[in-house]
């Protein structure tokens, strides 16, 4: 699998080196310069098959021969090890549940997937992984890499801007897991990590990646849930689908745009974003205006520079397709709680992020269509604002009930460019 930069078009690498180096020159994306298409009789025969084989064959198609599908297949059994499931709420729409793995949310299925990648291609190299978090991608990429030998891990997350329970998650760990509260949003983390990367001695002593959705192994392992979901459904609900996803760094939004882009049978996509609206208002007025980042009960989407429209922009022009046939909206806080509140009358417990996809999706749908909305990450995450907007008391589930009441080992910084890296040449040892 060859990729290339989408800022510099003559840096040219394959697939190893692209989940190593993460960024490429410039801060620019990595992508992949041929996309595999599936006839209709190799997707009949894929949809078909179960999970773990299906997701070797996408995955395998990407990679290419940089990795045995033996190889690959036994890094897809260690990763995908938990289930994943397509929840009817009405009888035009479910919703495709990602938060049954170990941190709970969609992340899960990127981070792991990358860990056994990294695992199997460093050859015992010291690894230093550097990745921003909005809320989840930090409990997922820091449970993944837990204690693997030679790997640093640090993570840089929006200090009082995610849920308490989301930083427990993560930031409770230690060892070879560093956690950094910065001063700022979660834009501001990804400028640091963008800052460090453009940084080449540090790059070289700390031989630095990255693990958020810009390293090409969490964007393709996510190609596979959606073919999973549509694999869940009867034949005949297959026939025009529309896919709402929950929208803040845009990578899982660009993950299902691959997976259509191999043949899978998507009619539309909509990308729901709370006020934090740079895309919706770039689809609808032709100008990239990112504002200043608001916080929303839907945290994980504050986000105003949303790092991976530039590969949407890339596929759509790949595919011929027109921007205009993307979908899009807004919601804001008040009407994110009164669509909780409506789901919940269904009998159906959401989180923000969900309900904001939810929501988009119901105002939009047509009466011949049949509509699937994301469920990125489990409702205890949010149980301080699911609580109170549907006056009850979530149960926590095991895998925060026993960090719940843990201390913290975060640490707290300004977001200074120059404090950081004093940081980690101080704090990361190899």
């Amino acid at each position: 699998m060859r990729l290339y930069n989408l800022k510099n078009q003559n840096q040219q690498v394959s697939f190893v080196q692209a989940v190593k180096q993460g960024l490429g020159l410039q801060q620019g994306l990595f992508f992949p310069l041929n996309l595999p298409k599936l006839n209709d009789e190799q997707l009949t025969k894929w949809l078909q098959y179960d999970f773990i084989t299906r997701s070797s064959h996408i995955l395998s198609t990407y990679i290419g021969d940089e990795m045995p599908f033996e190889q690959v297949t036994e890094s897809v059994k260690k990763a995908f090890n938990f289930p994943l499931v397509v929840r009817p709420i009405e009888e035009n729409i479910a919703s495709l549940e990602l938060y049954h793995g170990p941190t709970l949310a969609f992340k899960d299925f990127g981070g792991r997937f990358m860990a056994q990648i990294l695992a199997q291609i460093a050859s015992n190299e010291p690894i230093t992984i550097l990745t921003a978090t909005s809320g989840d991608t930090g409990a997922a990429v820091a449970h993944a890499f837990y204690g693997l030998n030679n790997v640093q891990v640090i993570i840089l997350y929006p200090e009082n801007k995610i849920t308490s329970l989301q930083e427990k998650l993560f930031c409770t760990l230690g060892e070879n897991i560093h956690t950094i509260a910065i001063n700022g949003d979660f834009d501001d983390c990804q400028t640091l990590v963008k800052q460090a990367f453009d940084d080449e001695e540090l790059k070289r002593i700390l031989c630095l990646t990255s693990a958020n959705s810009i390293n090409i192994s969490r964007l393709l392992a996510q190609i596979c849930y959606y073919f999973e979901a549509v694999a869940q459904l009867p034949v005949e609900k297959r026939q025009q689908l529309v896919i709402s996803v929950p929208s803040g760094n845009f990578g899982n939004l660009t993950a299902g745009l691959f997976a259509k882009a191999m043949g899978l049978p998507v009619k539309r996509f909509i990308a729901a974003t709370n006020v934090n609206d740079t895309v919706p208002r770039y689809l609808s007025e032709g100008q990239w205006l990112p504002h200043q980042t608001i916080a929303t009960l839907s945290n994980a989407m504050d986000v105003s520079q949303p790092n991976n429209w530039p590969r949407i922009e890339a596929l759509f022009l790949y595919q011929k397709w027109a921007l205009d046939e993307l979908g899009y909206g807004v919601v804001d806080d008040k009407m994110t709680a009164k669509t909780m509140q409506e789901l919940a009358s269904k009998g159906y417990i959401s989180e923000p992020h969900g309900a904001v996809a939810y929501r988009i999706l119901r105002d939009q749908l047509q009466d011949d269509e049949y509509g699937l909305f994301l469920s990125t990450a489990h409702p205890a995450k949010f149980k301080q604002s699911v609580d109170s907007i549907l006056a009850k008391s979530l149960p926590l589930p095991t895998a925060l009930a026993k960090r719940a009441k843990l201390p913290l080992f975060s640490h707290q910084l300004p977001a200074d460019f120059v404090l950081l890296r004093k940081f980690l040449l101080k704090h990361v040892t190899r």
